[in-house]
């Protein structure tokens, strides 16, 4: 990101949008630059085109729209966070309805829970669990407007036929669009059963088509939630207690108030006593001080005339309900340290974990083995920063609660407003804009709320924006994790023993069936958590983002202790889960798996490069889909240098070729930053960074310098995209940091170690 960028244009008002919010950032600089112009303003508008149409819609479904003037709509119901559905989900709606791609218009919905289910992103699961309905959605409304020409033309609906939105008839040379049968199609009976396209069949799938929104990025045309503009809208930020373990005493806003602009200042408390939470209705600080002014400037300037006293909490708990299952969360008093953090993981490691899984007899395998390799490995919690900081529109009367802005999990969201509000859902109107970044972040929307109780307060409409500090500061971060493995090997350095224990702060990152389970006779798995009062919640790939760095790191290490090439040593371990797998409850198919560990060998021509080059290799299972990477890489001056990295995926049929691909590019490098530099240490409950000065982001001259993708063809229904690709990395770049060092790495993040040695 370049540096302060000068404007001319005067601002309507004070509020910041993000083309104004990204020029006043200086990102190397770590604060905050403003420059003359940096609350300049856009103008909401449609540019589609379609505006003097909306009323003449005919709704064939949630997903399907056709005017008369055969203008086709085709609503993306999840919200779009830079993952491509905007552009994929539609596109498998319009694969089954029989239509141009290039001509339809598409649009982001609104939370709708009459027309759709799951309408959210998290867990890589959108295209998963989206694709038979979305493809049911569209052959439904092909269907009925099948049987509309069908009955206007007086002819079996079996000879009536589709072609890029046109209706054929060719035993009477009839035909019309879908425009002309849209009226009448929208009343019909929607059929129950319909028949989807073959495989073979498909134009739109696999075939790479441009991001529907990407004019409007490059553009910088209003589209994330950053850019709401509203008629008398008021700006409103938040402050939060600056350590863990503290809580709202009182404040003192007698000097911010008679600033300019200020409007109110008031403390705020998010969730009741006894409200029970639900799964994504975490909040780090319950009671935070809100300010409300007519510009971002004002406010801010605001926030720190406040004389606000934190004091500290005592122990206490909390009721969840996690869809059903309910649970009792112990959250513990006192200002933590990370040295303390360290002591604690050290401290349980040394006891028992409790059992998830055992195979066989793994007290006799390690008694018995010749060799055995023994590891630990840790990674601290880490922040999101995602680009765009948190923000929310709302405006909130006691007629009904509109609400605007970045979200992952609106349904379970709104569930939490209306149980806060006192007000019925029906009343509560939740409209999706893109995402600026989500990386799980976005799926625990405070903010939304805290947006909502500023404008029932105020009593107008509310923008709340999140300074950089308030994000990074604010928790709900990548859990801190440690785990611990033991191999045994026999006199012929065959792996007969394993044994993996995982701990996190403070949740629990093991996934006890996942690979090597099943390829081992003997095999154990062990968990345990550890109580903070520091915020998590998920972050790109939960938990497999810290085991597979740890598993594949340490396979590395059996392999070479058993003299074995690394990729062929995994893949006799699959060969074996594949032939005479231990257990039942495997979740991985062997046989998918080790044709991402055949192709990325091909692909990175291991076989030979690996005598001269330093290649680092790793592979995992999670969201459904496998992933296998090849890194390429040397160390300059006492820099990684990562000149090739080779992917291969099996995500099963591949909606948007060159989307995906953006994907898992996006997922290396975003992964390579987080191994290289990423990390999030506590003093006294105080997080030891507040923004990009002191919180360490990869930069664009650090990206790997090629990276090639391949995707495994099949047939399968497709699977997770978003995440896979992500939690490799770390493993292939230690393991090929250690080809160029000697040096194994234990300890995330990487530098810290390779500075050392």
């Amino acid at each position: 990101m370049k540096n302060q960028t000068k404007n001319s244009n005067k601002a309507s008002n004070g509020a910041v949008s993000r083309r104004s919010f990204l020029k006043s950032s200086a990102l190397s600089g770590g604060g905050m630059l403003l420059s003359i112009g940096w609350l300049s303003s856009f103008k909401i508008v449609d540019d589609s085109g379609v505006a003097p149409l909306l009323a003449n819609f005919n709704e064939l479904n949630g997903f399907v729209k056709i005017t008369a003037d055969n203008v086709i709509k085709i609503m993306s119901p999840n919200p779009e966070g830079g993952q491509g559905v905007k552009t994929s989900m539609p596109m498998i709606v319009a694969e089954e309805l029989d239509v141009d791609f290039s001509k339809i218009v598409i649009e982001q919905a609104d939370l709708d829970t009459k027309h759709f289910t799951r309408q959210f992103i998290g867990g890589s699961q959108a295209i998963h669990q989206g694709w038979m309905p979305l493809r049911k959605a569209g052959a439904t409304a092909r269907q009925m407007l099948r049987e509309a020409a069908a009955k206007t033309w007086s002819v079996p609906v079996e000879e009536v036929s589709t072609e890029l939105g046109v209706l054929y008839h060719k035993k009477s040379g009839k035909s019309a669009n879908y425009g002309e049968m849209a009226t009448a199609a929208a009343q019909m009976p929607v059929p129950t059963d319909v028949k989807l396209k073959d495989i073979k069949e498909f134009k739109i799938i696999g075939k790479s088509q441009r991001n529907v929104d990407l004019e409007k990025i490059i553009t910088g045309k209003p589209l994330f939630g950053i850019d709401t503009q509203k008629e008398g809208m008021l700006m409103a930020m938040i402050v939060h207690p600056p350590a863990f373990g503290l809580k709202f005493k009182s404040v003192d806003a007698a000097v911010a108030r008679k600033m300019k602009g200020i409007r109110d200042v008031f403390p705020i408390k998010l969730f009741n006593e006894d409200y029970e939470k639900t799964f994504f209705d975490t909040t780090t600080f319950n009671e935070v001080v809100a300010i409300v002014g007519t510009s971002t400037w004002e406010v801010m300037q605001a926030k720190k005339a406040l004389k606000i006293d934190w004091e500290p909490f005592e122990s206490y708990t909390q009721n969840r309900n996690m869809s059903g299952r309910k649970l009792t969360e112990n959250i513990p008093a006192g200002l933590e340290n990370s040295a303390g953090h360290a002591a604690e993981f050290a401290k349980r490691m040394a006891q028992p974990g409790n059992v998830r899984r055992k195979d066989g007899d793994i007290e006799t395998a390690f008694k018995n083995a010749a060799k055995v390799v023994e590891r630990t490995y840790n990674a601290p919690f880490l922040a999101h920063n995602c680009m765009e900081p948190m923000n929310f529109f709302a405006h909130v009367t006691d007629e009904k609660a509109e609400l605007s802005g970045p979200i992952q999990k609106p349904e379970m969201t709104e569930q939490a407003l209306s149980a806060r509000l006192g007000m019925p859902l029906e009343k509560i109107d939740i409209k999706i804009t893109r995402l600026g970044g989500g990386f799980g972040r976005r799926s625990y929307a405070h903010w939304l709320i805290e947006a909502a109780l500023i404008s029932q307060k105020v009593k107008a409409p509310v923008k709340l924006l999140y300074t950089r500090e308030d994000d990074m500061t604010g928790g709900i971060y990548r859990p801190a994790y440690s785990a611990h493995y033991r191999a045994a090997l026999d006199a012929n350095n065959n792996l007969i023993g394993f044994h993996v224990k995982a701990g996190g702060m403070p949740q629990s990152p093991l996934a006890p069936n996942r690979f090597p389970a099943g390829a081992i006779a003997h095999y154990l798995a062990e968990d345990f958590t550890i109580e903070t009062n520091i915020t998590v919640g998920s972050y790109r790939a939960p938990h497999s983002n810290f085991m597979a760095a740890a598993e594949q790191s340490f396979l590395d290490e059996v392999a070479e202790a058993a003299g074995k090439d690394p990729i062929a040593f995994r893949l006799d371990l699959l060969k074996r889960a594949k032939e005479n797998p231990v257990g039942k409850n495997n979740d991985y198919n062997p046989e998918r798996f080790a044709k991402v560990l055949e192709l990325v060998r091909e692909k990175a021509n291991w076989e030979t490069k690996k005598a001269t080059k330093k290649l680092g290799f790793a592979a995992y299972f999670c969201h459904d889909s496998y992933a296998a990477h090849v890194l390429d890489v040397e160390v300059k001056d006492g820099l990684p240098v990562i000149n090739n990295v080779w992917c291969a995926i099996d995500c099963g049929i591949v909606i948007n070729p060159n989307a995906a691909k953006n994907m898992a590019e996006g997922g290396i490098v975003d992964a390579v930053g987080a191994a290289l530099y990423g990390k999030m240490t506590f003093t006294n409950g105080v997080p030891d960074a507040n923004n990009f000065h002191n919180f360490r982001m990869i930069r664009h001259h650090e990206a790997p310098k090629q990276i090639e993708i391949h995707f495994v063809e099949n047939t399968e229904k497709p699977t997770g995209m978003g995440e896979p690709a992500y939690p490799p990395v770390h493993a292939a770049l230690a393991n090929a940091l250690y080809k160029a060092t000697g040096k194994r790495f234990y300890n995330q993040p990487f530098m810290d170690s390779l500075q050392k040695s």
